[in-house]
């Protein structure tokens, strides 16, 4: 009798895990309709389980929080997935540090950036407007600052070591140059405010990029 019910465990435990795969990704995707229509303060937990059609319960068995709920759609909406493997590792980050050419490295940049801020960059506007209002908020702001300043770092270290930094730029002044033109608040005002396609801002982000920092 153990066996058989040993077994059946075995046997449901897959099924198990990919009903609350699904459902994660129901209370996600809700979460983020959500909060980039009302905004983080407006959006309440249980707006959320009514949209996602879960119980309240099971949000905050999934997310605890909704600061945490937020945190792990941000990190689902920048890395393309649920795994945990940051941004420096991640396959299309790790061919831009590969790639010989200079000028080639700072469009493939430029293409993660426009891919990256096309599925994150509203959410962005949200952690940024709402960080001033909640410390955890805050918290995931700041990291997400420092992360970005020194995935870019990389990058132009990767220049200076092939030599193709611009005469006159060091590794500290480039970076400052490609972290603020790169910046999530640049897409915002061309993508948002002005209406530029994603596309149109690759292309002469790259172009610019090109032209300051390369030699």
């Amino acid at each position: 009798m153990a066996e058989r019910v040993k077994s059946r465990r075995r046997y449901d435990s897959p099924r198990r895990r990919e009903q609350a795969a699904a459902t994660r990704r129901q209370i996600l995707a809700a979460a983020q309709e959500l909060f980039e229509r009302d905004g983080y303060a407006a959006t309440s937990m249980a707006a959320i389980a009514s949209t996602a059609g879960v119980s309240l319960k099971t949000v905050y068995l999934a997310f605890e929080t909704k600061s945490g709920l937020l945190r792990a759609l941000w990190h689902l909406l920048l890395r393309g997935d649920e795994a945990s493997v940051p941004v420096g590792e991640q396959p299309w980050f790790r061919e831009v540090l590969e790639q010989p050419d200079p000028a080639r490295q700072l469009r493939l940049n430029m293409r993660n950036s426009r891919m990256v801020k096309a599925r994150a960059g509203a959410l962005m506007e949200v952690i940024r407007s709402a960080a001033s209002g909640e410390p955890e908020i805050d918290a995931l702001w700041a990291r997400i600052q420092a992360e970005f300043h020194a995935n870019q770092r990389a990058i132009v270290q990767s220049l200076e070591a092939k030599g193709a930094l611009r005469a006159g730029l060091d590794v500290a002044a480039a970076t400052d140059v490609l972290w603020a033109l790169n910046h999530p608040s640049m897409y915002w005002l061309l993508a948002g405010d002005r209406g530029w396609a994603p596309e149109r801002y690759e292309e002469w982000l790259g172009d610019l990029l090109c032209s300051q920092l390369l030699g």
